[in-house]
């Protein structure tokens, strides 16, 4: 079992930046692959960025490459996405997830964290 609390979230102006933090209780941290997803009202549940078990791979949706950047501690057990440059459309509740394999759907994630709002005002 594995626990996940996201931090991080707020308000921003567009061209701003906000760093999103998950925390994870539970042994086998550094087993797991992590992603980012993110919700927008009206909207699927979509991926954002994942990262492998060591760190060493990384993957991002397209509109937001070169804009976010995915990472994790295994030691501190905590996995962050640094979001820079960032625009209205990237509104969404994002969520943490972690899975035993390293995938970009959801459907390979077994832990999810309850969501952390991120508004970004025009």
């Amino acid at each position: 079992q594995v626990l996940l609390i996201e931090s991080g979230g707020g308000l921003v102006q567009a061209g701003g930046s906000l760093r999103l933090s998950c925390a994870a209780s539970g042994r086998a941290f550094s087993k797991y692959a992590m992603g980012w997803f993110r919700q927008a009202p009206g909207k699927e549940r979509e991926f954002v960025a994942a990262i492998n078990l060591s760190g060493t791979t990384t993957s991002y949706v397209n509109s937001v490459k070169g804009r976010f950047t995915i990472s994790r501690d295994n030691a501190k057990n905590t996995v962050d996405l640094q979001m820079d440059s960032l625009k209205p459309e990237d509104t969404a509740i994002y969520y943490c997830a972690a899975g035993g394999v390293y995938t970009l759907r959801s459907e390979g994630y077994n832990y999810w964290g309850q969501g952390t709002q991120v508004t970004v005002s025009s």
